[in-house]
């Protein structure tokens, strides 16, 4: 279940995403951790902002580590972290940080809880290589862990292990106010629906308002999104696309409030 840290209502925390890898920028590996990360994020009050996705190449992670972090409260990044030679997410975030780099010991103790005696190869070892200052990210899946560094949380690309690191972090984040939502089903184009949604979005600027077509027993229908933190201003949004689609004569369908990412879709 996603917690968050230290509340904070009245702050905007936001964060950004970036996948590491040349498997994924290939086809070979299908990624499965944004739409996870967003989801978590959004339920304990983080808005993901931004995601990129970069190859194996030092030089570009570093540029895009430090453009990243530098812009959101918080940026998580994805792959790199294994025994191989091509994993150089560790090193690229300590030359980011402009931080020596080497063995941790904190992470080599809990390595050994999962490794017999000789089988922690120096091929292994390489997990446990962290820059200085660096918090352990701890992995209750494989043992080998991932690190925060300020405001970098650095995470292994295996969703499961990545899914418990992010559980272990979760709790240091300061968090805002959670996204509430409201979806509104129409059995029409979303060409028909366009203008009325673009007069609503005028008197309620604050509300973030989105369209998205859906195809259904061949016919075309549309689903309006009303997103916004304040639950007051979000029916207010509400009640005034309903009325605007009643007088259309568009039939809207019944909708639900709650969070975008219920409690019960992060455990």
């Amino acid at each position: 279940m996603a917690r968050g840290g230290k509340k904070n209502d009245s702050e905007t925390v936001t964060a950004a995403v970036l996948v590491i890898g040349d498997e994924i920028l290939s086809g070979r590996t299908k990624d499965r951790n944004i739409g996870y990360i967003a989801e978590y994020l959004t339920n304990i009050g983080i808005r993901l902002s931004e995601v990129r996705v970069v190859a194996d190449e030092e030089d570009r992670i570093v540029e895009a580590v430090n453009a990243l972090r530098s812009k959101y409260s918080y940026l998580f990044t994805t792959g790199g972290i294994g025994p191989t030679h091509d994993d150089i997410t560790a090193d690229a975030i300590a030359k980011a940080f402009d931080r020596p780099i080497d063995i941790d010991e904190r992470a080599v103790a809990i390595m050994r809880t999962r490794y017999e005696p000789g089988r922690l190869t120096e091929t292994r070892l390489r997990m446990a290589r962290i820059p200085q200052g660096a918090e352990i990210v701890k992995n209750s899946v494989s043992s080998a862990p991932g690190f925060m560094l300020e405001n970098v949380v650095v995470m292994a690309g295996v969703p499961r292990i990545m899914q418990v690191m992010l559980d272990d972090v979760a709790p240091r984040l300061k968090t805002g106010r959670r996204m509430l939502s409201r979806t509104v089903r129409v059995e029409r184009p979303e060409g028909d629906v366009a203008p009325g949604l673009k007069r609503i979005q005028q008197d309620y600027l604050d509300v973030q308002m989105g369209s998205y077509p859906y195809f259904e027993k061949n016919r075309l229908g549309t689903n309006l999104v009303l997103r916004c933190t304040d639950a007051a201003l979000l029916e207010k949004a509400h009640a005034g696309l309903w009325r605007m689609l009643e007088e259309e004569g568009f039939a809207p369908h019944a909708t639900d409030i709650a969070p975008e990412a219920p409690d019960g879709e992060m455990t």
